[in-house]
């Protein structure tokens, strides 16, 4: 395309430019794609058991009740000619528009033009009558056990999610629409996007959810200030400055989850529970642990437990001279702290005065969302996957996690960032929740099957270190702070975990959001509530039906609780005393390093 005097139109420019990039980004996409990991075809879905158990109930009730399944094909073969047939109807009579549209409201498909264009109409509609066909087929089977049963539905969901027709260009108006406007620049951006995100994880494809260069660790979040009074190869030690003149003599230790980072609890000032606690007076200390690499393959939970918590413990109790100390463990952090806790009641070890609880599964009889990869085919192909690379890599954490929320999670940030080429968000919770880390191959393997399946620390007990440990061996006074909505930890199991446990002294409070948002809920926002009862902790419906919601944050009534448990108020202490030098400033070096494997 040439202007009237034959020099290269604009356009022309641009269309070349954009040849020549997509170009260079296609060799560095089959670059890309050929460092992908070998596939473990037993972490890329279920095993054959779960095809024959279905197969076989699908057949039994084909013989049993002919009848009702005709009934299903009919009543789906139906709803989808009779749309087919109105559309084609009102286009025959030249009428540029769809049939009337009966469906529920999707926040997929909020672009006008799913509603109002005849094409795209008819695309959704269809897709939705479909979805509702399988969720139904789902549904109408019968004789399989409670398991299969819920991993079916779950990998039935999956497929329903994956086949959207947003998640396909040809089938996305606002992709198509961003695509005109942009003269394709649109669709270059996104593949350079694709092909960033396949070269960051070694051709393994996950979805950026946050602008990478938006965030600096210890410059722009995690920036309370303090200072690592200890290392080892598990963890730093970090004590936080105080910011009274004061505080309590006992002071408190937290140990934050090992599969991300600990600055969820310091994001930025306004919402730091972090600050927050120093700010009420407490001597603060939190483990930062260590993104183990294949060198840690034989690291377990007894080594967590010995060289993490009980040093760590010991560590706190040196550098403040007190005998006894308060803890808080977040997420799988609180499930080994209970274990922990169950082995110092062992051996008549009284230096936990008390213990909180966010977020905490001791309970595992329900295995609620993860039940589709808590069974014997899963994981075996990730016993075989830790064995090949030391460690449970980050990738299968985060993409498990993912498919848990896909339309969140994967599909919409995949349209944004690859069909609609826009740059991912600067949103400093996402950017933590990429920054995750692997999980030492040992400990992960006794973690998933020793708690997560077998649920022995409930029921026969756990043998770690030379002890059996059982949840009735937890009688330190505890507070346990759960979610309503969290899909990670679900506050009954939580609530279940606790009401199992040996302590005569018990607080139970019940955060509204999820597993991070109900807990980084600071007082300032007023955002959500949550709910305390005079009920007993024993049984839930009771609990809960006596329960009473009060508004905004839980965080004062928790430091109340704490207080009453943190003695008398003393000169404030200060990072960095004999024996134990400052090493080197909050947040320290392990939260910075990034093991891909």
């Amino acid at each position: 395309m040439t202007t009237a005097d034959g020099v290269p139109s604009a356009a022309s420019e641009r269309m070349k430019a954009n040849l020549d990039r997509i170009e260079a980004l296609t060799r560095r996409l089959m670059e890309a794609l050929s460092q992908r990991r070998a596939p473990n075809p037993a972490l890329e879905g279920p095993g054959l058991d779960l095809y024959l158990n279905t197969s076989a109930a699908m057949m039994k009730e084909m013989a049993d009740n002919p009848a009702r399944i005709l009934e299903a094909q009919v009543n789906f073969w139906g709803q989808a000619m009779k749309h087919y047939v109105e559309a084609s109807h009102i286009l025959a009579q030249g009428v540029l528009k769809p049939p009337p549209d009966p469906g529920p409201s999707d926040k997929r498909f909020t672009n006008p033009l799913w509603n109002s264009h005849p094409y795209f109409n008819f695309v959704k509609q269809q897709y939705l009558i479909s979805a509702r066909a399988v969720e139904d087929a789902v549904a109408r089977i019968e004789g399989l056990d409670d398991v299969s049963r819920r991993r079916l539905e779950y990998f039935a969901k999956q497929i329903i999610d994956m086949m959207a027709p947003t998640n396909f260009l040809a089938t996305n108006p606002d992709a198509l629409e961003r695509a005109v406007a942009t003269e394709g620049e649109s669709l270059v951006r996104g593949l350079e996007n694709l092909v960033r995100d396949l070269e960051a994880n070694g051709g393994d494809l996950l979805v950026t959810l946050a602008d990478r260069d938006a965030f600096r660790v210890g410059e722009n979040i995690g920036t309370a200030e303090g200072s690592v009074v200890f290392r080892n190869r598990m963890f730093e030690l970090i004590q936080y400055k105080p910011t009274t003149d004061t505080v309590h003599k006992v002071p408190l230790l937290i140990f934050p989850p090992w599969i991300n980072k600990f600055y969820i609890l310091d994001l930025k000032p306004a919402n730091s529970l972090i600050r927050w606690l120093v700010d009420q007076g407490f001597t603060l200390f939190v483990v930062s642990w260590k993104n183990p690499d294949p060198s840690y393959a034989d690291v377990g939970l007894d080594t967590y437990v010995t060289e993490g918590y009980l040093t760590a413990i010991d560590q706190v109790k040196a550098i403040t001279g007190e005998k006894k100390i308060n803890a808080v463990g977040y997420c799988i952090a609180g499930t080994t702290l209970s274990l922990t806790l169950a082995l110092m009641e062992k051996r008549k070890d009284r230096s936990v005065a008390s213990a909180t609880f966010f977020t905490t599964l001791t309970d595992f009889s329900d295995q609620g969302e993860f039940t589709a990869y808590l069974q014997d085919d899963f994981l075996a192909g990730i016993e075989a996957q830790v064995r090949m690379d030391g460690v449970l890599s980050s990738y299968f954490m985060a993409r498990t996690f993912s498919f848990l929320r896909a339309n969140d999670l994967i599909y919409q940030p995949a349209i944004r960032n690859y069909m609609m080429g826009e740059a991912p968000p600067a949103f400093d919770l996402l950017y933590w929740n990429g920054d995750s880390t692997n999980l030492p191959g040992r400990m992960a393997r006794e973690y998933l099957r020793g708690l997560c399946q077998q649920d022995l620390f409930t029921t026969e007990g756990l043998p770690l270190l030379g002890e059996v440990l059982k949840i009735s061996d937890v009688k330190v006074p505890l507070c346990a702070v759960a979610c309503e909505s969290d899909h990670i930890a679900p506050w009954i199991a939580s609530f279940n975990g606790v009401a199992q446990m040996g302590s005569a002294d018990k607080t139970f409070i019940l955060s509204e959001s999820g597993h991070i948002a109900g807990i980084i809920n600071p007082p300032s926002k007023r955002k959500y509530g949550h709910y305390t009862s005079e009920a007993p902790i024993a049984n839930v419906n009771e609990w809960k039906g006596h329960a009473t919601r009060h508004d905004g944050s839980w965080w004062p009534r928790w430091g109340e609780w704490l207080a009453l448990r943190s003695g008398p108020r003393i000169a404030a202490r200060v990072p960095g005393v004999a024996g134990h030098p400052e090493l080197i400033p909050a947040p320290g070096e392990y939260v910075r390093e990034i093991v891909k494997v």
